[in-house]
């Protein structure tokens, strides 16, 4: 029987900062193709070889889940690099103001602190060019981000109803008492596949399987990244405007922060 109650979560609420770009922005629909009705970019990664990156027993799940999408960026475009859970702690220390000695601070992170410290210092010499939003609740755009940027940046609110499900759906009740959203907690993974009925995550050193319907009802948070270690490779496709992106990231330095969001 599947067991994850005693497993760390750490996503933090959401906070969004209206500058972040979106994704619906840079996909051209009358160049770019559908996607395709499945996609599976972890299926070069051994089944126990994803880490659990301290996630057991640190609440560094948004550190973590950065860990596994280089994991799942380098598998595919050329030699697998596993980030050591030293580097991952670092990064959630350097972020959060946790101290490995003491575990105190222990308190979890905004993906939006996560994504910037990854974009600006990198986590263990890795890092993201850019990130762009998705549309809450946009099935397509999961699909577009999985199938053309390798992956998929997400924020779970989960219910208590996920700690014994080997996959997580919504539970007979709906999303209410035990499958009420962030009844459990918040927690942050890699989408790395999809087909038609599920979409799969990497958390807790495993891929997960979660229904669409989980999905839609339980993510508060996506992201696509614009990594060099995805898209210097000659994969991006036509129809996804990079060029643009990246002008448009670099306009972002210009713009004043809005009070209370992140820089």
């Amino acid at each position: 029987m599947t067991d994850h109650r005693q497993m760390k979560l750490g996503k933090q609420r959401p906070r969004h900062d209206p500058r972040t770009l979106q994704l619906a922005d840079y996909l051209d629909s009358t160049v770019l193709p559908s996607p395709p009705p499945e996609r599976d970019w972890g299926g070069k990664i051994a089944s126990d070889a994803w880490g659990m990156m301290r996630n057991d027993t640190v609440g560094d799940c948004t550190c973590a889940a950065a860990g596994h999408q280089v994991q799942d960026w380098t598998s595919n475009v050329g030699s697998e690099v596993t980030l050591s859970d030293d580097d991952i702690i670092a990064a959630y220390a350097a972020i959060t103001g946790y101290d490995p000695a003491t575990g105190a601070n222990d308190n979890g992170a905004v993906e939006l602190d996560v994504l910037n410290y990854w974009r600006k210092q990198g986590i263990a010499n890795h890092r993201i060019e850019a990130y762009v939003a998705l549309e809450p609740g946009n099935t397509d755009h999961v699909r577009d981000a999985i199938n053309l940027f390798g992956g998929c940046y997400i924020g779970v609110a989960l219910p208590v109803s996920a700690q014994h499900q080997t996959t997580w759906t919504v539970p007979p009740g709906g999303a209410q008492g035990r499958g009420a959203p962030g009844s459990w907690g918040g927690h942050a993974v890699a989408l790395v596949a999809y087909n038609p009925r599920r979409v799969t995550c990497v958390t807790w050193g495993q891929e997960k399987q979660m229904t669409w319907s989980f999905f839609k009802t339980y993510c508060d948070e996506a992201y696509a990244l614009l990594s060099p270690e995805w898209f210097e490779q000659d994969r991006a496709p036509n129809g996804l405007d990079i060029d643009a992106l990246r002008k448009d990231l670099a306009s972002l330095s210009d713009r004043p922060v809005p009070a209370g969001t992140a820089g």
